[in-house]
C-alpha cells in the first residue's frame, strides 16, 4: 500500500468524545479532495475524518487491507463509510468491512452528504446515517438561471417598424 493513497488527519474532539468515526473511500484522488472541502468548512471536525484513495491498480482484497488499516483507529467503537460509488471496488471493500450494527456504510458521498454528516458528527451512528443520506438527497436540485438584478425587464422594443418578428 502506498503511503500517499492514505490520509489520516491528526485526531479534534470536534465537541463531544465517543462520536462515531468517519471515513472516506473513493477512486483516487475524490477522497483526497473531499478532505480538503471537509477541512475547509468545519476545520474543527474535519480531524476525526480518514479518507482512503483506491488507485486504479488495486485489487478487492488489497483495498480491502488498506481500508481495515485506515478504519481501525478511527472507530470509536463506531464508525460510518462514504463511499463514492456502489458496485465499484471502493464499496465492495468496505462491504465487506461494515457489519451493519458498529460500521455503517453510505454510498453516493457528495459535499452535501460530507457537510451534513460533519455538522452532526456528534449524532448516534444511526441517526448520522439518516443525515448523510438527507444531505445527498436535498443537496441535489435543479437551479435556475438567476435574472440580472438591478435591471428592469425587457418591456417594450426600441424596433420602429415593430419587425422584430423578421429576426
Amino acid at each position: 500500500m502506498a503511503a500517499d493513497r492514505v490520509v489520516l488527519a491528526p485526531s479534534a474532539d470536534c465537541g463531544k468524545r465517543s462520536m462515531p468515526g468517519l471515513l472516506i473511500i473513493a477512486h483516487a484522488p475524490l477522497a483526497s479532495a473531499l478532505n480538503a472541502v471537509a477541512a475547509h468548512a468545519y476545520p474543527e471536525c474535519a480531524g476525526r475524518l480518514a479518507v482512503l484513495d483506491v488507485p486504479p491498480d488495486w485489487t478487492i482484497d488489497e483495498t480491502e487491507r488498506a481500508l481495515r488499516l485506515v478504519l481501525d483507529p478511527v472507530r470509536d467503537p463506531q464508525a460510518l463509510i462514504l463511499v463514492d460509488v456502489f458496485g465499484a471496488t471502493p464499496c465492495n471493500a468496505a462491504r465487506r468491512v461494515a457489519d451493519g450494527a458498529d460500521v455503517r456504510l453510505v454510498c453516493g458521498v457528495s459535499v452535501p452528504m460530507l457537510w451534513r454528516v460533519l455538522c452532526y458528527a456528534h449524532d448516534p451512528l444511526d441517526v448520522l446515517v439518516g443525515r448523510a443520506m438527507s444531505g445527498a438527497i436535498q443537496g441535489v436540485l435543479q437551479a435556475t438561471p438567476q435574472p440580472p438584478q438591478n435591471q428592469a425587464l425587457h418591456s417594450g422594443s426600441n424596433d420602429q417598424s415593430h419587425a422584430r418578428h423578421h429576426q
